[in-house]
């Protein structure tokens, strides 16, 4: 038996129609692709987008100096060659402000504030240089500094890329955060940082107080409790301020 195959004949379609079809599937790629994109670069964690970074930062102290250096500002100098070696920082920048009515006297100054540098840190290196003054006619200061490390936020708090509410449903629907949450906290996470290095690597280990573990290893030996003894009578006072007794 044989049987013959054919095919139906194809339905016109019109040049018009195919130009429609091909625009409505470009538009929901390009839909399609815009949520995706939005999606993988926006993270829900507020500790990704916004990231603890160090970055560099000048430590500066202004001094306005007469024919000499006041007791005062020598205390300064010699608190921030203190900071700066304590920071680990290499050198100290001096800028003598050039075109000021002071420009010579802040130039005989120079070598003390490099004695007071030198006591708070000996090894420390001193670059002398200028800046030139804002305004010739009033007194400028000298620029002592050195660089540091700080621990910030990249980007300011406080924007708002999308609404909240009505604005943005699918955020409202899935429940994620909006993309301000978070920044404010790690702000002040990185403000409080003693030492922004402690989130590259944690500090060294103190040795421990020899004193302390004899005491408790004496106390052991002799059976008695090697731990402290606190008063826990109830009612004392711990002031006598307000007639407390």
């Amino acid at each position: 038996m044989t049987i013959s195959r054919f095919k139906s004949p194809a339905l016109p379609v019109s040049s018009a129609l195919r130009a429609s079809l091909a625009a409505l599937s470009v538009m929901w790629l390009a839909g399609c692709t815009d949520r995706l994109a939005t999606g993988s670069t926006v993270s829900d964690d507020y500790r990704q987008r916004h990231p603890i970074v160090l970055r560099e930062k000048p430590v500066t102290i202004n001094i306005v100096a007469g024919p000499a250096l006041d007791q005062g500002s020598r205390s300064r100098i010699a608190q921030l060659g203190m900071d700066a070696r304590a920071e680990g920082a290499g050198s100290v920048d001096i800028l003598i402000p050039v075109g000021a009515p002071n420009e010579a006297r802040a130039r005989a100054v120079v070598p003390a504030i490099k004695a007071a540098l030198g006591e708070a840190n000996p090894s420390m290196a001193v670059h002398v240089g200028s800046y030139r003054a804002s305004d010739p006619r009033a007194v400028a200061p000298l620029h002592v500094s050195y660089r540091t490390v700080q621990a910030a936020v990249p980007h300011r708090c406080g924007q708002w890329p999308a609404d909240l509410g009505a604005a943005s449903p699918e955020d409202d629907l899935e429940n994620r955060p909006y993309w301000n949450y978070g920044c404010a906290y790690q702000n002040m996470i990185a403000t409080q940082l003693d030492d922004p290095r402690d989130l590259e690597s944690p500090r060294a280990i103190t040795p421990a107080d020899a004193q302390i573990r004899m005491r408790s290893i004496d106390r052991v030996r002799k059976g008695s409790d090697p731990g402290a003894t606190w008063s826990t009578t109830l009612g004392s006072g711990i002031s006598s301020v307000g007639g407390a007794k």
